[in-house]
């Protein structure tokens, strides 16, 4: 599995997230439309994400909710036809929900910047920082912590779960 340090905040400003972005030199990499349908399973998540950037995948992952930057470990794996495997793992799993977002991508090294506007939560901004050979967990958890000062996060803006949850949460209300 790969593994990533990640890390997200609520952040109404994204203009203000793009010219930060910008002003480090992160490369915008493009605007997605992204569709994630999460399904109910047991132990960690299970979601079908169609992108309009990237094309489709079903992506695994394990993750703590945790209200600083933590570790996920992931896959991405491709996925040619959504609607047959949306239907198979929604027989099979059941859709636990859908979470639509407009998502502008930066990259900056090793580093994800994502600045989100997701359907009925709002605006975010989120880091991921991606472990590889030239990057231990310790750089990732730095350069986390590094882009959390850079764009003035305040801690209490922090986001410990998915959007998955919040959604979740708000529904529940």
């Amino acid at each position: 599995m790969s593994k990533n340090i990640e890390i997200k905040a609520h952040f109404d400003d994204l203009e203000e997230g793009r010219r930060k972005a910008q002003a480090i030199g992160a490369r915008f990499f493009g605007k997605d439309h992204q569709v994630d349908t999460y399904f109910n399973v047991e132990r960690g998540r299970l979601k079908l994400r169609a992108s309009s950037l990237s094309g489709n995948f079903l992506i695994p992952y394990f993750r703590p909710d945790k209200y600083t930057a933590r570790e996920a470990d992931y896959l991405l794996l491709p996925v040619k036809d959504s609607a047959s495997a949306r239907d198979l793992l929604s027989r099979m799993f059941g859709i636990w929900l859908v979470v639509e977002k407009e998502r502008e991508i930066y990259l900056w090294e090793n580093v994800r910047i994502h600045l989100d506007r997701v359907k009925g939560l709002g605006n975010f901004l989120e880091f991921e920082a991606v472990v590889d050979d030239e990057h231990s967990i310790e750089t990732c958890q730095e350069q986390v912590q590094w882009f959390l000062k850079h764009f003035e996060i305040d801690r209490s803006n922090l986001i410990g779960e998915s959007y998955s949850d919040l959604l979740q949460k708000q529904a529940e209300k």
